[in-house]
């Protein structure tokens, strides 16, 4: 829920300092997308490296306890 909400902030702050410079319609809703994308991205490539760091701790400790069993 936390990350949801911090996407909602930060996109609407994008578009409010971009609306606030003025700008015109098109490029507020370009402003908006290019951060929907980018949040977007840096949340999958976050979730990606968690993801494979957990696979690699659980790879290493299971080639540990295996050679402890033999």
């Amino acid at each position: 829920m936390l990350g949801a909400n911090d996407g909602i902030l930060s996109t609407a702050s994008l578009i409010v300092g971009v609306a606030a410079a003025e700008a015109t319609r098109g490029s507020i809703l370009i402003a908006g997308m290019a951060g929907l994308v980018a949040g977007a991205m840096s949340m999958a490539a976050g979730e990606y490296v968690s993801v494979s760091s957990q696979s690699d701790t659980e790879k290493a400790d299971l080639a540990r306890e295996t050679g402890e069993l033999r």
